[in-house]
This record gives structure tokens, sequence and C-alpha cells, in this order.
């Protein structure tokens, strides 16, 4: 069995004391975004286990976009992150 070489770390500790793998980020190909995965990319930038610059690049995200995405996870939480719920928590 060959493992991939990655650039950067392969996990980081999340305060809850749970681990986050780079295996727990969506694929590179993703189409569909649901919440779960926005929160995923959105932990793994906020924790370090990926760049802010990476995440662009390997998502295909404007940065606009993905700073859409931090405020809303950051102010709400993941539920924020659900298309159906974007009315509910835009702010005025």
């Amino acid at each position: 069995m060959y493992l991939r070489k990655l650039e950067g770390k392969r996990s980081v500790s999340l305060p809850d004391g749970s681990v986050m793998t780079q295996c727990d980020l969506p694929p590179s190909n993703t189409k569909r975004w649901v919440a779960s995965r926005k929160a995923a990319v959105v932990k793994g930038v906020a924790y370090g286990l990926i760049s802010r610059e990476t995440a662009l690049s390997r998502y295909s995200l404007s940065a606009e976009e993905f700073s859409e995405w931090i405020s809303a996870y950051h102010d709400h939480g993941a539920d924020a992150l659900k298309v159906t719920s974007l009315q509910k928590y835009r702010q005025p």
C-alpha cells in the first residue's frame, strides 16, 4: 500500500477534542455543496488543516463566496450554511 505525499498537515485537533484529517475534507471535484461539506472546509481552514488559498483553488471557490461561508458558520453555526436557510440568517 502506498501513501500519497500531502503538503501541509495531515491532521489537526479541534477544540472539542476530535481530530480532523485530510480525509474529512470533501473531494476536490465536489459539485453539490451541502452544509456539512461547507462546514468541513471552513473548519479545515480555521484550524490550519489547509490554507485559505489552497481551499479556494482546490474547490474553485471565489473569495467572496468563501467569506460568506465563514461568517455564516461563525455567526450561526452549520445550519446557516444550508441553502434553504439563507434568508433566515441573512443580515439586513
